[in-house]
């Protein structure tokens, strides 16, 4: 509850204070000028430039499927937002890298929805690409429900019309969507996977991200419906924070006799994780580990979000989610 009343505090303020800034002439003026609703993509983020495709294949997908919507980006991770604030004293260096400049300068989401509200935009979907609802989509869903929240005098001034929060990757808890079904909708989606490590004569083994602070019996659920779809090829599936383990994985794996490792993230972005903690070459890396037990491993460094039948995944959670509050996209 103290995190939710600091969120709720520090909305209030931010939201006041663009209120008192905001001009009821120029709101009105994009209102008639602007697409009445915009998509707020709330990404956890990443460091590696190469992890970025994921990052704009959504947004580009995201913005086909919706001309009519203005779509912007916010990164979740405060961590990851300061390491690119500290980059931009190097700006060019990373524009002519080929950063796009709306990463380069990414924004917190309070920051991201104020500039939305003083361009005049009253319709909200932020649509997270997490892969479940864990720390990071609740923190996301605080800041939501707290702006939403906010009640002026009169009811035009207040930040928004709507403002929604759109549904991770594998879902989120609740009875309006049935998390089963999302699953079911990802397990589809992740049939390439399947067929690469059928090529190779290969189990699928997926490292997640994992938490230390929510139960991830999801990604149990994830595998048990991999294996009943795809039995032909077995999924495992390790997380780098919490259980099942790399080790749990690897347990299992030997008591099957797998001999052969497609070893991928599952994951939206390809960036540390899948580079260091997956296929890096230290020692305790999960390359390097399965090495050392005599498993044959070819690595993918590629994020969820470079496949397009995952990011579809997205784009019909913000149609759902703008279609349950009446938003117009």
């Amino acid at each position: 509850m103290p995190v939710l009343k600091s969120v709720l505090n520090v909305a209030a303020l931010l939201c006041a204070a663009i209120l008192l800034c905001s001009s009821p002439g120029l709101a009105a003026g994009h209102d008639k000028e602007r697409p009445k609703t915009a998509i707020v993509l709330a990404h956890f983020g990443t460091t590696v430039p190469s992890g970025l495709k994921s990052i704009t294949a959504i947004s580009e997908a995201v913005r086909k499927a919706y001309p009519n919507s203005e779509v912007r980006l916010t990164f979740t991770s405060n961590i990851i937002r300061s390491i690119w604030r500290k980059r931009q004293a190097e700006a060019q260096k990373w524009l002519d890298q080929g950063v796009p400049r709306e990463i380069l300068y990414v924004k917190n989401i309070i920051q991201v929805l104020g500039d939305l509200r003083e361009e005049g935009y009253r319709d909200i979907i932020v649509q997270p690409s997490h892969m479940f609802y864990m720390e990071e989509s609740k923190d996301l869903d605080n800041y939501v429900k707290a702006i939403g929240s906010i009640e002026t005098m009169k009811a035009k001034w207040r930040p928004f019309n709507r403002i929604v929060l759109g549904r991770p990757a594998l879902g989120a808890p609740g009875d309006r969507y049935d998390f089963h079904k999302d699953v079911a909708k990802a397990v589809t989606a992740l049939a390439r996977d399947v067929v690469a490590a059928k090529k190779m004569g290969g189990a699928l083994l997926y490292i997640g991200h994992g938490n230390e602070y929510w139960p991830s019996g999801i990604y149990a659920v994830v595998q048990k419906m991999m294996r009943e779809k795809y039995p032909e090829t077995i999924t495992y599936i390790g997380l780098v924070e919490g259980t099942p383990t790399l080790e749990d994985a690897i347990a299992e794996m030997k008591r099957d006799g797998v001999k052969n490792i497609y070893l991928k993230p599952f994951m939206v972005t390809a960036g540390d994780h899948a580079n260091n903690d997956m296929a890096g070459d230290d020692k305790d890396s999960w390359l390097s580990v399965l090495k050392s037990q005599g498993f044959t491993v070819r690595p993918a460094i590629e994020g969820l979000g470079e496949n397009p039948e995952f990011v579809r995944i997205f784009v019909e959670h913000i149609r759902e989610a703008a279609e349950d509050q009446g938003v117009a996209l």
